[in-house]
């Protein structure tokens, strides 16, 4: 007799193929087929963050949204920093926050730009109070079909985006992290297993795991934590804005050995561990969150 209690994990969530569609820079949530999950409605929180005060870099979809929902129901306030032009997006994560009781911050931000990562902590601060969580997860991803169609430009973008703005948000937060904050970065199973449509990415995503590590010794005296997490092919706005080949989109995720592609949603619970105290003895660490895929460092 099976156990109504289990539940397939190859069955969860969306698992036809994907209809094939793209997006002109940058990419909306909302106007995805079908709209990725990020615990809108199923996401339960258990006060696990009470009285924290987080930012979220790339926290308007995908898999930062639902780093910030599930923030918001564990008791967080949560500031999110997203790329101008997906204010519609930000607000959808603001009303979600707010309706939990919690303070909220739109930062509409290019991190490509010198000292944006270092505004949206100071405006963090300056709004809450005090700041205590980073999740660093924005990201640019856009796949090229040969090295000759990779431009330096995009090169420079997408390590400014991905790996340089974390420098600098770190750098800048320093001062006001207590013994008992956390830092969660997002890298991805790229770090470990890069393809060729995605070299300026991968070679960024395996910088993040470094500093990952690094920067875990570098906190670990002052009482901060420091721990990544390793997507593997997860449904968010990131693969519809060039994020990969023509073509490539029906059949995103089908390889993974789960056999479908991941929802943001399905990370959550690993941000809040990682940013809880539940995770005290926790720092250094790479989750990968890959639907079975090995990861490595």
């Amino acid at each position: 007799m099976k156990n109504p209690h289990l539940t397939d994990p190859r069955k969860l969530y969306y698992t036809e193929k994907f209809p094939d569609q793209e997006q002109d820079t940058p990419a909306l949530q909302k106007e995805m087929m079908p709209k990725p999950d990020c615990g809108e409605e199923s996401y339960k929180g258990h006060n696990r963050l009470e009285g924290r005060n987080a930012l979220i870099t790339g926290g308007d979809s995908g898999i930062g949204r639902a780093a910030a929902i599930a923030y918001a129901r564990e008791g967080a306030n949560v500031a999110i920093q997203f790329f101008p032009g997906e204010e519609e997006d930000a607000n959808e994560v603001k009303e979600l926050i707010e309706k939990e009781g919690r303070k909220s911050l739109l930062l509409p931000y290019d991190l490509r730009e010198d000292g944006a990562a270092t505004e949206i902590v100071e405006k963090t601060v300056e709004a809450f109070g005090s700041l205590d969580t980073l999740v660093l997860n924005a990201a640019q991803q856009i796949a090229q079909p040969s090295l000759s169609d990779l431009t330096i430009k995009q090169v420079e973008d997408t390590f400014k985006v991905n790996i340089i703005s974390m420098f600098e948000t770190v750098q800048a937060a320093e001062k006001y992290l207590e013994p008992g904050s956390a830092i969660v970065t997002t890298t991805s199973v790229q770090s470990f297993n890069p393809s060729q449509p995605l070299m300026d990415y991968a070679a960024t995503k395996g910088a993040i795991s470094n500093f990952t590590v690094s920067l875990s010794s570098y906190f670990a005296s002052k009482g901060i934590r420091v721990n990544g997490v390793a997507p593997g092919p997860i449904w968010t706005p990131l693969q519809l804005d060039s994020g990969k080949l023509e073509g490539q989109i029906p059949e995103f995720g089908q390889d993974s050995p789960l056999g479908r592609a991941g929802q943001p949603v399905e990370l959550a619970p690993v941000y809040v561990l990682l940013a809880s105290k539940e995770a005290s003895y926790i720092t250094g660490q790479i989750y990968g969150v890959t639907g079975g895929s090995p990861i490595d460092l």
